[in-house]
């Protein structure tokens, strides 16, 4: 791949990993709030409803999703920026083949050619 190329790549990877790591520190916060009272600015004494307490509880297990998914995002952009360093960037990680640039401009941070993805979904990989 041509240095302008890797270039532009590491720029979006650059500009795409401080948006994720933004938007974990965001879900963090709102994830890892005191209690439901702190989270809603709610100063009422009144007893939570149950069905209050299910929701929150929903609420914030779907945002530690999110998290983790973010994260391993943020793992495989590191680990697609380690790639362009030590040029071997645009090369599946498994068969060593050239990634389309099609997928890369769709996926910059893919480690596998869509040979390979598809036999890493089946569990064959």
């Amino acid at each position: 791949m041509r240095k302008e190329d890797l270039a532009r790549f590491r720029k979006i990877l650059m500009l795409k990993r401080e948006l994720l790591s933004g938007d974990v520190s965001t879900l963090q916060n709102e994830a890892l709030r005191k209690n439901r009272h702190e989270a809603s600015g709610d100063l009422s004494n009144m007893p939570i409803h149950m069905a209050d307490v299910g929701s929150d509880n929903f609420e914030q297990e779907f945002t530690l999703g999110l998290i983790e998914n973010e994260e391993t995002t943020l793992r495989e952009i590191d680990e697609a920026l380690k790639r362009i360093d030590d040029q071997t960037f645009g090369k599946c990680t498994h068969c060593e083949k050239s990634i389309p640039v099609a997928r890369l401009k769709a996926k910059p941070h893919a480690r596998y050619c869509i040979e390979c993805k598809r036999l890493e979904e089946k569990g064959l990989l």
